[in-house]
């Protein structure tokens, strides 16, 4: 059964039918633009710990893929994070681990040549794997993952502040935010929307361990600051749990006065610690992961890194029975009205023989039963690489991986596009210190727009501008005209050079911005 579909998917795949084509689920854009290293933030790093005996600055940084010849100004952001088990490469034996990965930059070009812009983040790393206390290695990685977590946050918050205050450089909606993780990354994305309030962690059992009569939670508020990472995390006082020195630093707020809150989740191969950390009105999550996967368990069971059991966790399946059970996932929140390939509507159709009718869920199967992440390929000559090959996946080549990564996004596409409603992506989205908040609630219009002379922004009636901002399409500040105490106000546009630009606007209880075209 597994070789004739297989056997099937290899021929649709080769002949590769469409019915259309079309923005987000095509790879319309065959050049893709990498910008590499952009940092989004800083944060404190325990991975140089045995050199300098405390935690140390680290800078925080992303490569950007774009479609080359993209003229749209509001694009879905994917943020992919990369696997590697939060340790560095090729200290960590893998052949992943780095934001340069090669089927991490394959999945980041592919989503950037249907449309969307990518953001391929690191995160930040270390624990000590080779602690002869199996505790010791369990908090060590349970906290390099809540590190992680704060990471992709601030992350997020990083694009929404760019879109308030530096004119949307990237030129991305940051009303239609997805994380995208693989493996050690899928811990990040599903766990950046289910872990969404410190409580949950002390709560757990697993989470807290006995120590002189006392049980301590393995993740303390104070030193490691809060989940989303915004506030400051200080050893003060000492935790008994580990030997950091009395006011050390283990977490540096960044971009504070904006919101985490992101739209949908991509899970390949990662799990969640508790079930019920999945609660209604979270994002949606679109799992992909293999039933004999060797460290995290496509069901429910425990987590092994490094053949070391680390905690019981809840896997692609176990995550979508609950998002399904509270309501997260349902047919009219992410079952596909649209398919562009007859490969997207073949790989639905061997997805539900497989995911027991869970929509969602995309089981795949690999070459053998050690191959269980057959998306990976890498340079063989690589010493790690020619190990992973030798252990877990023989056939690892470009050409193989290909396949499963086509299969991959030929699932994953279709429910983004349902998820982030992109049939109608909408003109504009806005930006606050607490939440998003739709555009349209403000009832704002330019207009002529575009122009030569002047533009007028208008508003709906209750919708006092308090204050606009310009910028060009460098992301650069040209000018702030406060508001008249009404609802309208005129941009000169005689001083402008031709070319597009960013209107930022300044409302009471609000910010929205527009784009404004000068002739």
């Amino acid at each position: 059964m597994k070789n004739l579909i297989f056997t099937l998917l290899l021929t649709v795949m080769t002949l590769y039918g469409r019915s259309q084509d079309c923005r987000f689920l095509d790879e319309l854009f065959p050049d893709v633009q990498r910008t590499d290293d952009i940092a989004y933030g800083v944060n404190a790093t325990l991975l140089y710990y045995p050199v300098f005996g405390e935690a140390v600055p680290e800078t925080l940084l992303f490569d950007l893929y774009e479609p080359v010849g993209d003229t749209s100004t509001l694009r879905p952001l994917v943020i992919y994070f990369h696997s590697g088990n939060f340790l560095p490469f090729p200290q960590n034996q893998s052949p992943v681990g780095t934001k340069k990965d090669s089927s991490a930059v394959e999945f980041c070009k592919r989503l950037a040549r249907a449309g969307y812009v990518v953001a391929s983040a690191d995160y930040r790393l270390g624990w000590n794997p080779l602690a002869t206390n199996p505790i010791e290695g369990t908090i060590g990685i349970i906290n390099a993952a809540y590190r992680g977590v704060q990471d992709a946050n601030t992350c997020i918050r990083y694009f929404k502040k760019s879109f308030v205050e530096e004119g949307n450089p990237y030129q991305i909606d940051t009303c239609r935010i997805v994380l995208f993780g693989d493996d050690t990354g899928g811990y990040l994305s599903v766990h950046a929307g289910a872990l969404d309030r410190y409580s949950k962690i002390p709560e757990s059992p697993q989470f807290n361990v006995l120590l002189g009569g006392s049980f301590y939670p393995m993740i303390m508020e104070y030193l490691n600051g809060d989940v989303e990472g915004k506030q400051y995390g200080v050893n003060t006082p000492p935790y008994p749990l580990f030997p950091y020195p009395a006011g050390d630093t283990l977490n540096y707020p960044n971009h504070v006065d904006y919101s985490s809150r992101f739209c949908a989740a991509v899970n390949l191969g990662g799990a969640v610690a508790e079930s019920w950390w999945i609660e209604p009105g979270q994002p949606p999550i679109i799992s992909i992961g293999t039933k004999y996967d060797l460290t995290t368990p496509y069901d429910s069971g425990i987590v092994y890194v490094g053949g070391n059991p680390i905690i019981y966790v809840y896997g692609p399946k176990g995550i979508t029975d609950q998002s399904t059970m509270v309501g997260n996932i349902s047919s009219s929140i992410i079952t596909p009205d649209k398919y562009c390939r007859d490969l997207e509507q073949s790989v639905t159709a061997i997805a539900n023989l497989r995911n027991d009718g869970l929509e969602g869920l995309f089981p795949i199967i690999g070459n053998s039963l050690t191959d269980f992440n057959p998306w990976i390929f890498c340079d063989l000559a690589e010493p790690n690489c020619a190990s992973y090959a030798q252990n877990f996946n023989p056939v690892m080549s470009r050409e193989n991986a290909s396949l499963y990564i086509d299969s991959i996004l030929a699932y994953v596409k279709p429910r983004l596009y349902k998820v982030l409603n992109l049939e109608n992506p909408g003109e504009s989205c806005v930006v606050t210190s607490t939440d998003r908040i739709a555009a349209r609630d403000f009832n704002i219009q330019l207009f002529p727009n575009p122009s030569t002379d002047e533009v007028t922004i208008q508003s709906g009636d209750n919708n006092i501008i308090v204050r606009i901002d310009v910028y060009d399409s460098t992301g650069k500040h040209l000018c702030r005209q406060a508001g008249t105490q009404s609802n309208t106000q005129v941009i000169p546009a005689s001083g402008f050079l031709p070319g597009l630009y960013t209107v930022r606007i300044q409302f009471e209880d609000g910010i929205a911005a527009r784009q404004m075209i000068i002739k």
